[in-house]
């Protein structure tokens, strides 16, 4: 499956949500699902800065595809970072470094976010990007 598929998988599940509440607590359950990052691993050079909440990337490259493990103190922010690992993990960097990934616009979340929220969005793919960007430099 590719990005954009994945994207448009994740577009069609929140569309099943007509309120923004129902749409933040699904956001929230994908968020719940993210695999467990150890503490170890909750370091200051993995916090994506800029962030009103904590939020951690770890980033590796197995198989040439770029495997995300994330993690936040903020539930919200921990599922907004899980849409983006759903849509990024497991690709490789040039496809992730070539994706659009304003898809996150079209999920209507952004209007009902605080403005330091809506901007952790941004950061958090301008995050993942420039770690694959790392790795395909390598």
């Amino acid at each position: 499956m590719s990005i954009a598929d994945k994207q448009q998988e994740v577009l069609e599940e929140l569309s099943f949500f007509p309120d923004w509440q129902e749409r933040y607590e699904y956001v929230i359950g994908l968020g719940r699902k993210l695999p467990a990052m150890g503490e170890e691993m909750k370091t200051a050079d993995k916090l994506i800065k800029g962030c009103q909440s904590q939020v951690w990337l770890d980033a590796r490259i197995s198989d040439g595809k770029v495997r995300y493990v994330a993690d936040s103190d903020s539930v919200i922010t921990k599922g907004m970072i899980a849409l983006f690992v759903r849509v990024l993990d497991d690709e490789t960097p040039d496809a992730i470094l070539s994706a659009d990934l304003s898809f996150i616009d079209k999920t209507g979340l952004k209007e009902h976010l605080a403005p330091t929220r809506a901007n952790a969005l941004n950061l958090m793919a301008t995050q993942m990007k420039q770690r694959a960007l790392e790795f395909s430099a390598a």
